[in-house]
């Protein structure tokens, strides 16, 4: 049986609801509606008589929104005008303890709650003029929990505010738990003690034994404090007075409370907005001393108000100082998952929000990108590409929504490389890159952009070809004459380049005079150390190794094949060998092809050289991953082969010497590791 149901996202009930609801009264004891369950759909009509709701057994009802003309709740015309909705409701559920109509429209007197007389919880939140009702409510004898909060400040002024307070509290004796946020309840804040005032000679004496408290309507609960008193947002600032007599206490003026409201209002996103606001404020200007607590605050937050751009926008601002502060060391990966879904939630909600997107991007920068967000990588791909794509985008936005997608494009596998290419990027970074050929200007994302299709491209032939096939090497020609005194703009253009170079198949698409004479130029750059010579050789070595019928084939008539590579044959002599580099190998594979070019030993020489540097300079890092390769073994062919010349095998003997040694430093590791 249906004991419990809660139909407040249901947004297209009928008249047939009632009868649904009416069949579960035996056992039914919660029933949840919300704003969108018109009084109408619970009466199966516009007949005044009949019983809206007969659910005998009933303990709990939380109607948001009734009466309220405003939303779906209102009630309709003219019938219900004259007869008050709220007594026929509550007429045949005599055995409910806790009632919540927050959000009504006016409920007059309330007399006809006085029938309850097990209601030990009553939630009148956000109902207007509340005066007349306080007489009513007094009569609640067994009220543990009152809620006559408000959300609009001009509901919750109330004449003679202290002596209204002292009303309730005095006549609840069973009050542990009271809302009076938005109001004017707690009074002006002049100091009331339970004595005397006319008694001067004594006052002195007996200030520090008296009971006291800054909330005169309260003075009687000064030795029995409440559980819970709201004063958020109450009027002068009650919140911030000393003498309160409640254990927890909702408010803002300091973290310990701002947090007990974020923790009491989280159903209330209008209150809730300004809670995380002030959370904020605490997180920039002081220091958060419970900040696991503020963590699931806000987290809960912005799950619960997804569509609240205001909310997302103060949450994620807190987000930001939490994941940049110390207590990151202690995020296990659950946390950090819950911590960038929530983020990705937020920002793909509200994708157009400038603020929005940049408080997401400020905070997944402070994560292990990419490994921390492998768990929802697409998803990140695109709302991050969507950032980038947008031609009237914050300059601030978009630099660092291209940073986080070229870190995402590091250090993944093909796969996802792939996917970066399969959800537009290359397209995207080209036309980035157009526009500011276009305006003459070279800038960070610009050269971002280039990086970007420098890692995507990176053992990907699909993504190579993309950027073929969307001009990218006229846009490389247009920048190299634009921009030439920008070494990292040129080393990003010439990695992409290698990269395309690697594929055989895309190979006879760079044999044009104007781009070998280019590469061949390239040779001689010391740009950016030897990168860009570097790769420029790298570039020639694969094209090289098609052999000499292709450079024939292509009638290349601006430079010879054979003054390209005694070209780079210099070039390749002049690096030193110690060199420190700025590139990232995830596979010898393209190189390791090199060294099986009989015909073209040139190649094979830049091969060698590339390995022998890298084993050399990296060996932790390079010296398992050519032996993992096979390339140790392809080095020792080299080396008993007659053809290659003396300075091939130098190199190949170098990269024998390295590996070995670096085995043995292995193996004595380990010994003494099984040793201690």
């Amino acid at each position: 049986p249906v004991t419990h149901l809660d139909v407040s996202q249901c947004h297209h009930l009928t008249c047939k609801a009632l009868d649904v609801v009416n069949s579960m009264r035996p056992n039914l004891k919660s029933l949840v509606l919300g704003d969108t369950a018109s009084p109408f759909v619970l009466t199966g009509g516009d007949d005044e008589d009949r019983i809206i709701l007969h659910a005998p057994n009933l303990r709990k009802l939380c109607w948001s929104g009734l009466g309220d003309q405003n939303n779906a709740g209102g009630l309709p015309e003219p019938a219900w005008s004259r007869h008050l909705y709220a007594a026929c409701l509550v007429e045949h559920l005599r055995k409910l303890t806790h009632l919540d109509l927050s959000k009504c429209g006016p409920l007059g007197d309330l007399s006809c709650l006085t029938q309850l007389k097990g209601l030990t919880a009553l939630v009148l939140f956000g109902v207007p003029w509340l005066q007349e009702s306080v007489g009513s409510i007094c009569q609640l004898k067994g009220l543990r929990h009152l809620d006559i909060s408000q959300w609009n400040e001009k509901y919750g002024i109330y004449q003679h505010p202290n002596q209204v307070l002292q009303q309730l509290v005095d006549s609840l004796p069973d009050l542990t738990s009271l809302d009076i946020s938005g109001t004017n309840l707690a009074g002006s804040g002049v100091l009331g003690r339970d004595s005397d005032p006319a008694d001067n000679s004594s006052k002195d004496a007996v200030a520090m034994e008296l009971p006291m408290t800054d909330i005169p309507g309260l003075k009687n609960r000064v030795n029995r404090p409440l559980e819970f008193l709201g004063l958020f947002n109450t009027a002068h600032e009650a919140c911030y007075r000393h003498h309160i007599p409640a254990k927890r206490i909702a408010g803002d003026a300091n973290e310990e409370q701002i947090l007990v409201s974020a923790q009491v209002y989280q159903e209330r996103g209008e209150v809730l907005q300004k809670v995380l606001n002030d959370l904020f404020h605490v997180f920039r200007y002081e220091a958060c001393s419970y900040t696991k607590l503020a963590l699931d605050v806000v987290m809960a937050a912005m799950a619960r108000h997804l569509s609240e751009k205001h909310i997302q926008i103060a949450g994620s601002a807190s987000l930001f100082y939490i994941v940049k502060g110390e207590e990151k060391g202690n995020f296990n990966i659950k946390i950090k998952r819950r911590i960038i879904k929530a983020l990705l939630d937020a920002m793909c909600g509200h994708r157009n929000d400038t603020t929005m997107l940049r408080n997401g991007c400020l905070t997944l920068i402070h994560f292990k990108i990419p490994q921390d967000v492998l768990f929802d990588y697409e998803r990140l791909v695109d709302i991050l590409l969507h950032i980038v794509s947008q031609e009237d985008q914050d300059d601030f936005v978009q630099r660092i929504g291209i940073y986080l997608l070229n870190s995402l494009a590091c250090q993944v596998d093909g796969m996802q490389k792939q996917l970066v290419g399969d959800k537009g990027a290359i397209t995207i970074m080209l036309q980035l890159i157009e526009a500011r050929v276009f305006r003459g200007s070279s800038d960070e994302v610009m050269e971002t952009a280039w990086s970007t299709m420098w890692n995507v491209t990176d053992e990907t032939p699909v993504n190579c070809q993309r950027f073929l096939d969307g001009g990218g090497m006229m846009l490389f020609l247009e920048c190299l004459r634009a921009f030439a005194d920008k070494p990292e703009l040129l080393r990003n253009m010439m990695g992409l380049l290698g990269n395309v170079a690697e594929v055989k198949e895309l190979r006879p698409r760079l044999m044009k005079d104007e781009y070998l004479e280019v590469f061949s130029h390239l040779l001689d750059s010391t740009s950016d150390g030897i990168e860009v010579s570097y790769n420029a050789a790298g570039i020639l070595s694969h094209i090289a190794s098609d052999g000499p019928e292709l450079w024939e084939a292509h009638n290349i008539r601006s430079v010879s094949r054979e003054q390209v590579l005694s070209r780079m044959v210099r070039a390749i002599e002049s690096w030193r060998l110690l060199t420190k580099r700025n590139i990232n190998y995830r596979s010898f594979e393209p190189i390791l092809r090199l060294l099986k070019v009989e015909h073209t030993p040139e190649a094979q020489h830049w091969a060698v050289w590339a390995l022998a540097n890298l084993t050399k300079v990296y060996p932790d890092k390079y010296c398992p991953l050519i032996r993992e390769e096979g390339g140790v073994e392809l080095v020792q062919k080299l080396l008993s082969s007659s053809k290659p010349y003396e300075r091939i095998k130098e190199l190949s003997r170098i990269i024998i010497e390295q590996c070995a040694m670096y085995e043995r430093n292995g193996c004595i590791l380990e010994d003494l590791d099984e040793i201690s």
